[in-house]
């Protein structure tokens, strides 16, 4: 009898990742410390990070940077002695030209799935309308002046809900085989979950990623964004999937799976798009260039909407056809039944009462838990 046994070489595999979504008009920062909270779902022996100043029309200068692990996702205090100088080019500052994203150098720093980092920038140049996260539903935190070495974080007095010029964490790791990247509107995102609890669907789904063995186990990435689009991109809520598919999908380390949710804001925003074909068309662009990498592709129905300020009888007709052709087309490599995992069986162009977050739009923690479990692991293998 024969036991087949795989060995993973370490490589580079994106542990966290947040999509920029624009820059942000009513920020600005002169020396500032920002230090910034992330939940990392796989663990590592080394690490790097990429800054980015994707929507900057000049360039930001970053003049220390530090990484170390949280105590917890509520806190900017360091666990004792884990605190890293990060540098670029062996350089301890860095400009980052605009409309550009740079990656640090390796940090051996050995991380641990399902854990939280901090990553502190201090800005000591005047910044403006830096490209951020929107709504991160995670607290960061910032102190004026230099505190990149403040491992106790007592100078962290100010708190803030976006990331700010941080665009990804990469881990070297022989843990996993690579990372799995879930591309979404707010549903992903994280609108309805708990902020600083890690409960999005997404978070979910990286804890049961987790527990399988190392040949088949994955980190997850989110790359949601609030408001976001398939076809329409805004300055208010970003650039549409399709324009920024390169950068937030197949530029990240690793990458060996799509899940994508996307479909409800081409309905229900203004301009609303009520032709079904449209949207299909986008989705499959988006499946090709994804298998165009040999990435596989999950597709995810769209969640009722019922009950929403913006709902109509023309939107809810465009909903049901376009999850007929996710279920239906043979365009993806797998399904997750989203919809009929959280709406109401007597009332199906809504959310379930016990899976409603309140807005009769976006989930509820518990429906993002049985979303995530609706997954099918071997569609990701």
């Amino acid at each position: 009898m024969h036991i087949a046994v795989f060995l993973l070489i370490a490589s580079w595999i994106g542990a966290w990742a947040a999509a920029p979504s624009s820059s942000d008009p009513s920020a600005s920062f002169t020396n500032v410390t920002l230090r910034e909270v992330v939940h990392v779902g796989i663990g590592g022996t080394s690490v790097r990070v990429r800054l980015t100043n994707r929507f900057g029309n000049e360039p930001v200068r970053i003049s220390a940077v530090s990484i170390a692990l949280a105590r917890n996702s509520t806190t900017a205090a360091a666990i004792p002695n884990t605190l890293r100088a990060i540098t670029f080019s062996h350089n301890t500052s860095v400009d980052i030209p605009a409309h550009a994203d740079i990656v640090s150098d390796d940090v051996a720093i050995a991380t641990a799935p399902q854990s939280d980092l901090l990553v502190s920038l201090y800005i000591e140049d005047a910044v403006t309308s830096p490209t951020f996260h929107h709504l991160a539903y995670q607290e960061s935190f910032s102190a004026p002046g230099n505190h990149v070495d403040d491992a106790s974080g007592t100078s962290f007095s100010n708190r803030f809900k976006n990331w700010y010029l941080l665009d990804a964490v990469d881990v070297s790791t022989n843990t996993a085989r690579g990372a799995v990247v879930a591309l979404g509107d707010s549903i992903t995102n994280g609108q309805g979950s708990t902020v600083d609890g890690n409960d999005r669907w997404t978070d979910d789904l990286a804890r049961r990623l987790s527990a399988l063995p190392a040949a088949h186990r994955l980190s997850v990435l989110n790359e949601g964004l609030d408001g976001d689009r398939i076809l329409l991109g805004s300055t208010r809520f970003g650039p549409s999937a399709l324009e920024r598919f390169d950068s937030d999908v197949l530029a990240q380390s690793g990458v060996a799976d799509l899940i994508i949710l996307l479909g409800i804001n081409d309905i229900q925003q203004t301009p609303h798009q009520y032709d079904a074909r449209a949207i299909e068309f986008g989705l499959t662009q988006l499946v090709r260039r994804a298998h165009m990498r040999g990435i596989r592709v999950v597709g995810c129905t769209i969640t009722p909407y019922g009950g929403w300020m913006t709902y109509a009888d023309a939107g809810e007709e465009t909903r049901l056809a376009v999850n007929t052709f996710i279920r239906s087309s043979g365009m993806f490599d797998g399904i997750a039944d989203f919809d009929a995992i959280v709406r109401d069986p007597r009332d199906p162009h809504r959310l379930s009462s016990a899976y409603d977050s309140g807005d009769h739009l976006h989930p509820n923690a518990a429906a993002y838990k049985a979303m995530a479990a609706a997954i099918d692991l071997k569609s990701l293998y």
